[in-house]
């Protein structure tokens, strides 16, 4: 308030001696132009000049406007469609993510009409259309996002492929990705689809192909990636398995990581896959080489399944195993079906009800139920198989035939009466 007083007070003053000033020496101001003469007071002659310039200047100023206002009034409508575009566009993704899709699909169409580029908006719609079941509105929009957008062609086809993966399309998939693979360091995420589409088809062989091209872009977490070539290397175990050609078996193990050779998981379905090609001689070998190394109880199990003429051999290789694994019930389970095997029917009724103190499950009572029963004793026989009924987890290997049983070889209390 101050501040304002005291411009106002020298306002005044500043008035009342332009005033005085006036008075006291009025001027003499003379315009010739032509036979045309202005003659007046110095002041009026300045106020006049002020007053014929600040006309002119307006003038000028409302011809320029006059001009200029139509380009105005077009970068003014544009702006406002640009704006309304964006809100749109920005509204129909949140009704995608909501599950809105008939409204979302309309607000991104009505944005791209005014939007400088339109790809997101047809390539959202797509999807749209795609989730509200309308194939033929789904081919019209990707067609527009690729008219859009002339460098945009690959995004189209990922998007396509995607949606015909959904649709279990992975011939089509592979067609619609075909150019996009040429050129997987500036479109990593075809290889994620591609490996979808080979997955589909059971093209393993085109997975593992795949695989370091993955690794490569780092497509998906490194646990993910361990985790599909393990079932790359199953699936691929697997097909040679069924085939029974224990060479493309063989080949298939030796291609196998590093990494995943000693996972006793992994060495069981390979031996178990070579035992079923009849390659007993191999797996009793790989077997011993391994368990020797590292202590695995399934591969022990497996021993015990072999079942050939060296079952004697086999017997005295895994009593020696006893010294440092005495109580190892999978261990005296194989015992028990190898002496089985060779008929010292005493040695293994001992070696399967140790196994079973030590541990009861389904494979011991019925071991324990076929041996008992084969011996005469078919009151406990039914108690194991009791026990065991409806828990067995793989069949069980051939037992000798009753009537080749020794009796000498049994304890008075066990022989068979005839």
């Amino acid at each position: 308030m101050g501040g304002l007083f005291i411009i106002a007070l020298l306002a005044l003053v500043a008035g009342v001696g332009i005033v005085a000033l006036i008075e006291t020496e009025p001027g003499y101001l003379l315009i010739a132009y032509g036979g045309y003469t202005v003659e007046t007071s110095f002041w009026v002659g300045i106020l006049l000049i002020a007053t014929v310039v600040l006309l002119m200047y307006a003038s000028l100023r409302f011809l320029h406007r006059l001009i200029t206002s139509p380009a105005n009034v077009l970068n003014w409508a544009g702006e406002r469609r640009l704006r309304q575009s964006a809100r749109l566009t920005s509204r129909g993704i949140v009704n995608f993510i909501e599950g809105n899709w008939a409204k979302s699909r309309k607000q991104l169409l009505r944005g791209a009409r005014y939007s400088e580029s339109p790809l997101l908006n047809y390539l959202m719609a797509a999807r749209t259309s795609y989730r509200l079941g309308e194939p033929e509105a789904t081919r019209r929009q990707l067609e527009l996002a690729a008219e859009s957008d002339l460098e945009a062609v690959i995004a189209v086809d990922l998007t396509q492929a995607e949606l015909q993966l959904n649709d279990r399309q992975y011939e089509k998939a592979l067609r619609t990705l075909d150019a996009a693979k040429k050129n997987p360091g500036k479109h990593p995420q075809v290889l994620d689809l591609l490996c979808k589409a080979y997955d589909g088809l059971g093209d393993i062989e085109a997975m593992l192909a795949l695989l370091p091209s993955l690794r490569k872009y780092r497509i998906g977490g490194a646990l993910e990636l361990d985790e599909l070539e393990a079932r790359i290397h199953h699936d691929l175990l697997e097909q040679a398995a069924v085939t029974g050609d224990a060479a493309l078996l063989k080949a298939r193990w030796k291609k196998y990581p590093a990494r995943l050779v000693d996972d006793e998981a992994v060495q069981l379905h390979y031996l178990s896959s070579l035992l079923a090609c009849d390659e007993a001689a191999v797996v009793e070998k790989e077997i011993e080489r391994r368990v020797k190394k590292n202590w695995k109880p399934g591969l022990v199990n497996l021993y015990g399944r072999i079942n050939r003429d060296t079952a004697q051999k086999q017997l005295a290789t895994a009593e020696s195993w006893l010294r440092q694994h005495a109580d190892d019930p999978e261990l005296l389970l194989c015992l028990g079906r190898l002496a089985m095997v060779e008929r010292q029917w005493a040695k293994a009724r001992d070696y399967l009800e140790r196994s079973h103190a030590a541990r009861p499950s389904e494979e011991v009572c019925l071991e324990l139920g076929r041996l008992l029963t084969a011996v005469g004793d078919h009151a406990t026989a039914a108690e194991m198989f009791r026990l065991g009924t409806g828990l067995r987890a793989q069949p069980l290997p051939e037992l000798p035939q009753p009537d080749d049983v020794v009796a000498d070889s049994l304890p008075e209390t066990h022989r068979i009466e005839n």
